[in-house]
Order: structure tokens, then C-alpha cells, then sequence
């Protein structure tokens, strides 16, 4: 792979998976901004970009009704006073902490994306609280 190629895929990486500007992607690759914008329109990242992330959105969605339909399962066999299965407790616990990487993620987008957008999602605190309420997790607060 010729060194320009190298560079026009490491730019394209930097602006879809990475977040960052055309400013800022020019300095770390020590070219020129127009250069930059040129390779922007060329490869339609754009459009790349809002693809990935609208992938990513699916991801947490798709997470989040497992999540909850997971927890909803659980909550019925204890309310009917049955045994619920550990495999299931387990894999709802195992779950939970991921929705706090999920929430850091869309944080980070939302703020590079558009200082616009309302943030969706759950908050830290509302897992704080499933962990306390229905798993009966206590955090150690110092």
C-alpha cells in the first residue's frame, strides 16, 4: 500500500471511528486541512460516520430491551415465589455494568456530535439504583 493510500485510510479512520476533526486529524497527520476536506468528500465520510453510529444506537437498543425483558422475566418469578434460575440472575448482572460503558460512549458522541441533541439512554445513577433496589448491590461510598 502506497503511503498516500496509508494516510487517506488513516484519516477516514480517525474522522468515523475516532471522532475527531478535520482540524485535528491534518495535524496528527501532518497535512494540510484541504487536503483533509478533499479526502472527506471523496469517500463520502459523512455518510460512513452517521452509518456507524446508527449501528452503535442499534446495538444499545437492542441491549437495553434485552436488558429489560431479562429483568421483567426475573421480576416475574419472584413475584409467583419462584426459584429464579441462576443463569439468567447471572447473565442480568453481567449486563449491567456494560450499560454504564454504553451510556460513557454516547456521552462522548453526543458531545462531539451536537451540543444540540438531548443524551438518551440510562443514567449512571438509575443503574446505581437497579443494582441497589432489585440486586441488592451496596455500593461502598467513601
Amino acid at each position: 500500500m502506497n503511503n498516500k493510500k496509508h494516510l487517506f485510510n488513516e484519516a477516514e479512520r480517525q474522522y468515523i471511528y475516532d471522532f475527531k476533526t478535520v482540524e485535528e486529524i491534518a495535524r496528527s497527520l501532518n497535512l494540510n486541512r484541504k487536503t483533509i476536506m478533499s479526502w472527506k468528500e471523496q469517500g463520502d465520510w459523512d455518510k460512513k460516520k452517521c452509518d456507524f453510529l446508527k449501528s452503535k444506537q442499534l446495538f444499545h437498543e437492542e441491549l437495553y430491551e434485552f436488558a429489560r425483558k431479562l429483568m421483567k422475566g426475573i421480576s416475574i418469578d419472584m413475584d409467583n415465589g419462584e426459584k429464579v434460575d441462576p443463569g439468567r440472575m447471572y447473565a442480568f448482572c453481567r449486563i449491567i455494568p456494560m450499560f454504564t460503558k454504553v451510556k460513557n460512549y454516547e456521552d462522548i458522541i453526543c458531545r462531539k456530535d451536537s451540543k444540540d441533541e438531548t443524551k438518551k439512554g440510562i443514567s449512571s445513577d438509575l443503574i446505581t439504583q437497579i443494582e441497589e433496589e432489585i440486586l441488592g448491590i451496596k455500593r461502598d461510598v467513601e
